[in-house]
């Protein structure tokens, strides 16, 4: 399978940041890289409280892809389950305290966690945006573990410096640094790119 073929797998939890979600499969989509999705229950609970778009009809238009695939989160008999399945890895955005304990100590009770696991043991780049504040010890030690574990722990934290006006500047700024770390993109935008000023 060459390398422009094989499915970035966005996972999403339920942590707070379902924008951030959204914006990762746009920009996935929109430069045609594959896209398998996961959600869990909890993520489509937090999508529903935080979007104006139902979780549902942002679905339904990335079905409309041929580049999109979505698999239950219970579906444990999914090909990207497998470690024979090539990825080009993952990203887990937003990712819950939960989801990140899981990681952690080696827990993949469903799809999400699964294919997070098989990243870590195929050496697939794994990025996880986690969504807590403020975080305590065992959070701390389980972004540590999960580091040592080969992952990239990616904080959606604002970039100050470019002086973001909107969310969606924040957005589009972290969004562009999954795709560099996932080597989708070689380099992030001029900055210029994130808030064209008049």
């Amino acid at each position: 399978m060459a390398i422009n073929t094989k499915p970035v797998v966005v996972g999403v939890s339920g942590a707070s940041g379902s924008v951030m979600a959204k914006g990762t499969v746009d920009a996935l989509l929109n430069r045609d890289v594959p896209v398998a999705l996961v959600c869990t229950v909890a993520g489509r609970m937090v999508w529903a409280e935080e979007m104006d778009e139902p979780y549902a009809t942002a679905l339904a238009t990335w079905k409309e892809s041929p580049y999109f695939t979505e698999y239950a989160i219970g579906d444990l008999r999914a090909p990207i389950a497998s470690g024979s399945y090539p990825t080009r890895g993952m990203v887990v955005v937003p990712c819950s305290m939960n989801s990140l304990a899981s990681m952690a100590h080696g827990i993949s009770d469903n799809l999400l966690l699964r294919t997070a696991d098989v990243c870590l043991k195929e050496r697939r780049p794994l990025v996880i945006v986690p969504r807590e504040t403020p975080l305590h010890s065992g959070h701390l030690e389980n972004m540590l573990k999960v580091s040592q574990l080969g992952a990239m722990v990616l904080p959606p934290e604002p970039p100050f410096y470019l002086r973001p006006e909107t969310i969606d500047d924040v957005v589009r700024y972290i969004v562009n640094r999954v795709l560099v770390a996932l080597d989708v993109e070689d380099a992030l935008p001029d900055a210029d790119q994130y808030h064209p000023r008049n």
